[in-house]
C-alpha cells in the first residue's frame, strides 16, 4: 500500500511536469487563499515564535493533480530578517509508515520573488503553473519546482520519514535573506509539534536536507537554532546539504558576465532590498530600472541563460560601477555571509561541485575562483574547515568534474544514506583535516566611489 502510494506520486509528478511543460500560457491572477492570510484577534507580535495560528488537511498535489497522500498545512508565527513578526505556511507529510519521532526538514529550492511559486501553494494545489504572473512579465512555474522535488520526497517518505516543506523565503518570497530563511524552517519544526495529527512529539529526532536554494535554508537553520530555537536543536541529529551559498559579495563576482547564471544576481539584489526595507533604486541606470522591474517576480527558471554576459557595472549609474561602493550592499552582504555568523553544533554532509564552466561561468577573479557555475568551492571549504575546528563532524565532498545542476543528482544519494545514518545512531563520518584549504570570508568593507 505505502509503496504503491508513492509510485503513483512519482508518476504523476513525471507525467503532470512532462504535460505542463507543453501547456499554453495565460496571464494569471494573484492566488487567493484565504488560509495564507492570519486574522486573529491576538496581535502577532503578542504570540511566540511557532504558535499555531490555523491548520487544514489537503491532498498533496503534483502539477495540480491531487494522489492520495494527505498533507497537513500549518499557518504559524515566525519571524523575518527585521526581526518583525510574519505569518508562514509549513506542509507535513506523513506517510503510512511513519516511523515515531523521526523527522526530516526538506528545504525546497524554488527560489523565487513570487510568493505563488512556494511549496506550500503547489502542495495545497492552487498555485498557476506555466501561466504568466499578474505582473505579465514572468511564467509562474511554482508547480514545476515543487513536482520535480516529489522524486526528493518519495524516498524519504518511502523510509518512513515524517516530511516538513516550510516556505522558507516567508510570505513576501525575500529571495536570498538566509538568515530568515532559518527562521521561518525553525519556527515551522515548532509548530509542527504543537499540531498532534502530525505525530511530531516534541522529542522527535530532526534531519534537515536541501540543496542550493534549499541549502540556504539548511545551514541558516543550523547556524540560528542554538540561539534562536534551541529547543529544536536539541533534537537536530544533523545537516545534509549541497551546493551552498556562503559569500553573498563574492558570488555575485562570480557569476556576473557568465552565460546562465548572471540574472540571478539580479533577483537576489530584489530578494535583499524587500527582506531588510532597502531602496536600490537611486543607484540604477536606465537599464538597471528596466531589468529590476522585469524580474520583480521572477523565478530563477526564468532568468536562467536569459541575461547573458550580464554584470553590475551594467545595471548601475557609472559612479557605483564597484557595488562595494554601495554602503547598503556592503551592509546587508555582510549580515548574510555565513563565514561571519555562529558556529553550528550538529554534525553535517556538504557536497559542493567545482565545473561551472559546464554552466557557463569561469572560474572568477583573484580570491574567487572556482565553482558550480553559481556557488564557490573556495568559500564552502573555508566554512566548512571553520566547522572542522570547531569540533564538528563535517563530511565534505567536491565533485571536481560537474556543475551544479548535476551535481544534485550526485548529491542525493549520498544526502539520504547519510541521514539514514544518523537516525540509526551510527557515528557520523568525518574528513576534516583533507579538507583543501578555501578562500577568505572576510567582512566586505565600503569602497569610496
Amino acid at each position: 500500500m505505502v509503496g504503491s502510494t508513492l509510485r503513483r506520486l512519482l508518476a504523476i509528478a513525471c507525467v503532470g511536469a512532462i504535460g505542463a511543460v507543453a501547456a499554453p500560457t495565460a496571464t494569471a491572477a494573484p492566488v487567493q487563499d484565504s488560509f495564507f492570510e492570519y486574522s486573529g484577534a491576538a496581535a502577532l507580535a503578542d504570540l511566540e515564535p511557532g504558535a499555531v495560528l490555523a491548520t487544514r488537511t489537503v491532498p498533496y498535489h503534483v502539477v495540480n493533480v491531487p494522489t492520495p497522500l494527505q498533507a497537513i498545512q500549518i499557518l504559524y508565527r515566525s519571524t523575518d530578517s527585521q526581526g518583525r513578526p510574519a505569518a508562514n505556511v509549513t506542509s507535513v507529510l506523513r506517510p503510512p509508515n511513519a516511523q515515531p519521532d523521526k523527522v526530516v526538514a526538506y528545504q525546497s529550492a524554488y527560489d523565487s520573488l513570487n510568493p505563488d511559486d512556494s511549496p506550500s501553494r503547489a502542495i495545497a494545489g492552487d498555485t498557476p503553473l506555466l501561466e504568466l504572473t499578474p505582473s505579465g512579465r514572468n511564467v509562474a512555474v511554482g508547480g514545476v519546482v515543487a513536482s520535480a522535488e516529489a522524486a526528493v520526497l518519495a524516498p524519504l517518505l518511502l523510509l518512513g520519514y515524517t516530511v516538513v516543506v516550510a516556505d522558507t523565503q516567508g510570505p513576501t518570497a525575500n529571495f536570498a535573506a538566509g538568515p530568515e530563511y532559518g527562521q521561518m524552517t525553525l519556527d515551522s519544526l515548532r509548530a509542527s509539534q504543537r499540531v498532534p495529527e502530525t505525530g511530531i512529539g516534541q522529542n522527535a529526532e530532526i534531519g534537515l536536507i536541501g540543496y542550493s536554494g534549499g541549502a540556504i535554508a539548511t545551514n541558516w537553520a543550523s547556524i540560528l537554532a542554538p540561539s534562536y530555537a534551541p529547543d529544536i536543536n536539541d533534537n537536530l541529529i544533523g545537516a545534509a546539504q549541497g551546493g551552498l551559498l556562503v559569500d553573498p559579495a563574492k558570488n555575485l563576482r562570480y557569476i556576473e558576465g557568465s552565460i546562465g547564471w548572471a540574472g540571478v544576481a539580479g533577483m537576489a539584489i530584489i530578494g535583499l532590498g524587500r527582506a531588510y526595507d532597502i531602496d536600490f533604486t537611486p543607484y540604477y541606470n536606465d537599464r538597471g530600472r528596466d531589468l529590476f522591474a522585469h524580474v520583480d517576480d521572477a523565478s530563477i527558471l526564468n532568468v536562467l541563460f536569459q541575461y547573458p554576459g550580464l554584470r553590475w557595472s551594467d545595471v548601475v549609474v557609472p559612479e557605483y560601477a564597484d557595488p562595494n561602493s554601495v554602503p547598503e550592499f556592503v551592509d546587508v552582504v555582510n549580515k548574510i555571509n555565513m563565514g561571519q555568523a555562529p558556529i553550528p553544533t550538529i554534525p553535517m554532509f556538504v557536497a559542493q561541485a567545482s565545473n561551472g564552466i559546464l554552466e557557463g561561468t569561469l572560474p572568477g577573479p583573484m580570491g574567487t575562483g572556482p565553482g558550480d557555475g553559481v556557488m564557490v568551492a573556495g568559500d564552502v571549504r573555508t566554512l566548512m574547515n571553520k566547522y572542522c575546528d570547531a569540533g564538528l563532524s563535517i563530511q565534505y565532498d567536491e565533485y571536481n568534474t560537474i556543475s551544479h545542476t548535476v551535481g544534485a543528482a550526485l548529491w542525493l544519494p549520498g544526502a539520504l544514506a547519510w541521514l539514514t545514518d544518523r537516525f540509526a545512531d551510527r557515528p557520523a563520518p568525518s574528513n576534516c583535516g583533507r579538507i583543501a584549504p578555501g578562500n577568505s570570508l572576510a567582512p566586505q568593507e565600503h569602497s569610496p566611489r
